[in-house]
């Protein structure tokens, strides 16, 4: 260290478990923070209607099939799993971490209800593909009922 330089790094425990280091020395204040996700994390997620399907793309790379929890409650689409790794912390310094690792979990809202037994879900690339079709309109055959003319005039006697 140079003449007048003073540096001390104290660890601090945060209320949340977070572990905040702080290094000070001639010079600006520079803070780490190492986080520890106590809440799953939320992958972006995009949701498009097509006229014949509704389509969700979730980006999560690093992930297998099996990886996936799938369910859909009325228009409630829930889509959760644990991404492994990210276990390097303890064996290096990080000087940068912006991949989520854990427990993740997002729901989304359907504009309409879907059928739990036509979803279907294709995972490749990095990428999570559900779609889900359009219920078509079912039509309703009306039968008219009429009454009979003499049950008709004995109405209105």
């Amino acid at each position: 260290m140079a003449d007048g330089e003073q540096r001390r790094e104290s660890p601090d425990q945060g209320s949340n478990g977070n572990i905040v280091l702080e290094t000070s020395a001639v010079g600006p204040v520079r803070h780490w923070l190492f986080v520890n996700h106590a809440i799953p994390w939320q992958p972006p997620a995009d949701m498009f209607a097509l006229p014949d399907r509704l389509v969700v793309l979730i980006e999560i790379a690093g992930m297998r099939d099996a990886d996936f929890h799938v369910t859909l409650q009325n228009r409630r689409l829930t889509v959760s799993g644990v991404r492994e790794g990210g276990n390097f912390a303890s064996q290096a310094s990080t000087h940068q971490a912006e991949i989520h690792y854990g427990e993740f979990r997002t729901e989304l809202i359907l504009p309409w209800v879907a059928q739990p037994d036509t979803v279907s879900a294709v995972y490749r690339d990095g990428f999570l593909r559900i779609e889900m079709p359009r219920l078509r309109n079912r039509q309703v055959h009306i039968v008219d009922v009429g009454l009979e003319p003499n049950q008709d005039s004995d109405a209105n006697t």
